[in-house]
């Protein structure tokens, strides 16, 4: 049909475009061997490329849970709102909220679903949001799906923020700060204090995206608001299940009137299907093994800091953050580099993926190195070692 070859060609043309700017993402088949081995394309790879910081996606309590309920029922069925919401539901938003010490926690399908739902609910068309320049795409697109008008920010110029928020106060109903605690391309934490600190001084409402933080920061693991003591001053709390706590799906923690309002209006929320309960299953299973076993969150300490400094010694530009950071980005630059040298660490056996705009900023290509508590120091230096010599063999 005339019409279709039309589209076709605008797709083939459109994908030519993206080959030519090193911008065309391949899909790969890769199958987890271990926490921290798997088969790329069928070639077996040292892993560090995924966010199972913890190694709870292979945790032999978290496995059985799974199990367990997944022999009696796969699907929710329906969404939450209809008939979806089970007692396992239940008992894991209860968990959700103990462990997080809120008063009540709300699920939803996914991280992205609940960034999303959430930003959209709660930002209404007399409201402003300011966002964090290097914010998750989630939060991004749910800033700019929302009514209020949008604002970008850039964390490392707070004082513009300030000025920007003072500027225009007046002219909103509500202000919103929106921000990662962990930036999940580079490692680094948000200045959780400083922005609660603009926030109440500016009548400003927090909302904290915990991704990458939950199980592998602060003292029992709540995140980067436990590390910088900023829980109690932060109303809107949103995590994920599926990066430390090995699982799937999405949540909001806070206050009973938060959540219930969520119920009631969160889009992302109500017109998806409720997770399956397996996975509620896994996920309150994890969240016991957060808390019974803190050596899994210092042994991923212990192993960022010994890979960072490794990178430092064999002269890899590393991306400033925390030593105790799981994400550890290496500055390569260039687009095509980048993606040379996980191609070849790849056929070397060591899988570290390569990162290009536009998910990061242009000229700032990098390897992204996604650490497991489980990985050894032998993993690491002969990951490091390879890294090394690829990179000076690529540049020659």
């Amino acid at each position: 049909m005339p019409n279709d070859d039309a589209f076709q060609h605008r797709l083939t043309n459109a994908l030519q475009n993206l080959e030519s700017s090193v911008q065309r993402r391949i899909r790969r088949c890769v199958e987890a061997v271990s926490t921290t081995e798997c088969m790329v394309d069928g070639q077996r790879c040292l892993s560090f490329a995924t966010n199972d910081y913890l190694g709870l996606t292979r945790h032999p309590d978290i496995v059985a849970a799974f199990a367990n309920m997944a022999a009696k029922q796969v699907g929710a069925g329906a969404s939450g709102l209809i008939a979806g919401r089970s007692p396992h539901h239940v008992r894991l938003e209860e968990a959700l909220a103990e462990f997080e010490s809120t008063e009540s926690a709300i699920l939803f399908p996914s991280g992205f679903a609940a960034n999303t739902g959430t930003l959209t609910s709660l930002i209404g068309k007399k409201d402003a949001v300011f966002c964090d320049r290097e914010n998750h795409a989630s939060l991004i697109d749910g800033c700019r799906a929302s009514a209020g008008k949008f604002f970008v920010y850039d964390r490392t110029e707070l004082d513009r923020l300030v000025e920007s928020i003072e500027r225009r106060r007046s002219d909103y109903d509500a202000v919103f700060i929106v921000t990662d605690t962990v930036f999940s391309m580079d490692g680094t934490l948000a200045d959780l204090p400083n922005l609660c600190d603009i926030a109440e001084r500016s009548q400003s409402t927090m909302i904290v995206d915990e991704a990458h933080g939950t199980g592998v920061f602060g003292a029992t693991g709540r995140g980067v608001c436990e590390r910088q003591n900023v829980g109690h001053r932060i109303p809107v709390k949103i995590g994920t299940l599926s990066k430390a706590i090995g699982g799937l799906g999405g949540f909001v923690v806070g206050s009973a009137t938060l959540c219930e309002w969520l119920w009631n209006s969160a889009r992302s929320q109500f017109f998806s299907t409720a997770l399956p309960p397996a996975v509620c299953a896994a996920a309150a299973a994890a969240l016991q093994v957060i808390s019974n076993e803190p050596e899994r969150r210092r042994n991923l300490a212990v192993r960022s800091a010994f890979a960072r400094r490794l990178l430092h010694e064999n002269e890899l530009e590393v991306i400033a953050a925390p030593s105790d950071s799981p994400i550890i980005a290496v500055l390569l630059r260039d687009d095509e580099l980048a993606v040379r040298v996980s191609r070849r660490l790849a056929a070397h056996g060591v899988f570290i993926p390569a990162v290009r705009p536009p998910t990061v900023a242009a000229g700032t290509s990098r390897l992204r190195i996604s650490l497991c508590c489980d990985h050894s120091e032998d993993q690491i230096r002969s990951a490091v070692y390879q890294l090394r010599d690829v990179v000076k063999s690529e540049r020659r």
